[in-house]
């Protein structure tokens, strides 16, 4: 009997989940404290944890990190409010399975436990050099993408690069750096991979067996940004309730991703600065060092030469940072590349959703091929898993696609919020933005095109900025620059 352990302060949500679990035969117990979970990890083993992101002592990724070096195999599912669903998001990036959000639906959960509990039974079968602990179960590919796949990494996700130029240039640089010790920066639009690309880096480099943390700068604040990379002591600050190991920390022995490191404040980065220089970090609050051996890959969206001369990001951190650059090409310019990720998206898919979806049809091909791909990979992964949960038969055709991708529409100077620049789309290019000649240059034409785009989102979204930051694939504290930037008022 598979045993479940459930962490949350609100008494009601245990006994119904312990009650409910127990009626689907599993063994369960319950604590409403983070420490109490703790304490009752350290005497027994669980096969799956169920923890409330928000508890009144530990927070959620404190809490799943503390059970990962106790417990490496146990699978963590995280609960949370929607409000949270962001910060939710980086707990999957550091190990948990995934998360549910409040109100809890029995189907869900139970749905979510079960994949929880198969991915771990899958990883445990498996051999280590070829799986991970996390590892999700994937299907033999048919396809051709398999032969550019590289090993799982540690969440269960494989590696691809594609055949185009681009793609072949990167896995050459990836072999040549990963051996090294040497910093990285990845710059690439959003959406186009830099993570997994710090990731493969990270696995095939002589710090494959130890830790990889990936921060994201960009969802961080000021203080927590402090807490989250070097940690803090009981104390320190309003909240610090107990000492807190921070990334560096953890990492220790591995490497470390910064992601959008150009959000980092001006404090931080001198923190950052130290690290680079002495390989030592030291807790908000505390006068002890700690040394610490963490290579560092970053990663930015933003051109960081240009954030140097305006004077919001250090040169001497840009240069100890910058010793190899590798950028990622958008996927538009990648057409060799779209079937290829297409196809193993679809694989994922077909597991996520429990479907055996064989492919595509030829039109549905076309049409993903001809498209612009303004959010990249992760616009088409989307665009694949939403095919997929809609196509009935064996293969995914062209009238599952959402319809800005079938028939692209046209935009008028309404949509692009009294601009006074039109906007069309090239019928023989679906999905790519034809500016009139009226805008005066090519940066007037992209900022009003962006500041209209902003503007629609806002408005589709009931001017909420965190479900707008979601649906424009930036961090809100991008998006509130670019509001400012574009002196929108709400």
């Amino acid at each position: 009997m598979e045993k479940i352990l459930i962490i949350d302060d609100n008494n009601d949500i245990c006994l119904l989940l312990e009650r409910f679990l127990t009626k689907q035969g599993y063994k369960t117990a319950s604590v409403q404290r983070g420490d109490d979970g703790l304490v009752l990890l350290r005497k027994e083993s669980f096969e799956l944890v169920i923890c409330d992101f928000k508890l009144p002592d530990v927070d959620g990724l404190e809490m799943l990190r503390r059970i990962k070096v106790m417990h490496p195999t146990t699978a963590v599912i995280i609960i949370t409010g929607y409000s949270d669903v962001r910060v939710a998001v980086q707990t999957v990036k550091h190990g948990a399975y995934d998360y549910v959000t409040k109100p809890l639906y029995p189907d869900e959960i139970l749905y979510t436990i079960k994949g929880a509990l198969e991915r771990r039974s899958q990883s445990l079968s498996q051999p280590k050099s070829v799986a991970p602990a996390t590892a999700q179960p994937t299907k033999p590919s048919s396809t051709k993408a398999a032969s550019a796949k590289t090993p799982l990494a540690p969440d269960g996700k494989r590696f691809i690069f594609g055949k185009s130029r681009a793609a072949e240039q990167l896995q050459k640089h990836i072999d040549l750096i990963a051996p090294t010790d040497m910093s990285v920066i990845i710059t690439g639009e959003t959406g186009t991979g830099k993570e997994f690309v710090a990731n493969a880096i990270h696995l095939k480099s002589k710090r494959a067996d130890k830790p990889f943390v990936a921060i994201d700068c960009g969802a961080l604040g000021k203080e927590l940004a402090g807490s989250e990379l070097f940690g803090h002591v009981k104390g320190s600050f309003t909240g610090a309730m107990a000492d807190k190991a921070g990334s560096f920390e953890f990492a220790n022995g591995g490497t470390i991703f910064l992601d959008e490191i150009g959000n980092l404040s001006y404090d931080n980065q001198i923190k950052l600065l130290r690290v680079l220089q002495e390989r030592k970090i030291r807790r908000i609050g505390s006068n002890q060092d700690i040394p610490v051996d963490v290579r560092i890959i970053v990663a930015t969206n933003e051109d960081l030469r240009e954030a140097v001369r305006q004077g919001k990001f250090r040169e001497d951190i840009y240069h100890r940072i910058a010793e190899f650059e590798m950028h990622l090409s958008p996927l538009r310019e990648r057409k060799a590349d779209i079937m290829i990720f297409a196809e193993h998206f679809l694989e994922s898919a077909n597991i996520q959703l429990e479907k055996e979806i064989l492919g595509f049809e030829e039109e549905a091909k076309e049409k993903l091929k001809e498209y612009y791909w303004h959010g990249n990979l992760r616009e088409l992964q989307n665009v694949v898993k939403r095919s997929v949960l809609l196509t009935q038969g064996d293969y995914i055709e062209a009238d599952v696609l959402p319809q800005e991708i079938v028939s692209p529409q046209y935009l008028t100077a309404e949509d692009t919020g009294n601009s006074g620049i039109q906007i069309s789309y090239d019928p023989a290019r679906p999905g790519v933005p034809v500016f009139s000649q009226s805008a005066a240059n090519l940066k007037s034409v992209s900022e009003n095109a962006e500041r209209a785009a902003i503007l629609k989102v806002l408005e589709k979204t009931g001017y909420n900025k965190t479900k707008a930051a979601e649906v424009l694939n930036i961090d809100r504290k991008t998006l509130y620059n670019k509001l400012k930037a574009y002196d929108i008022h709400l």
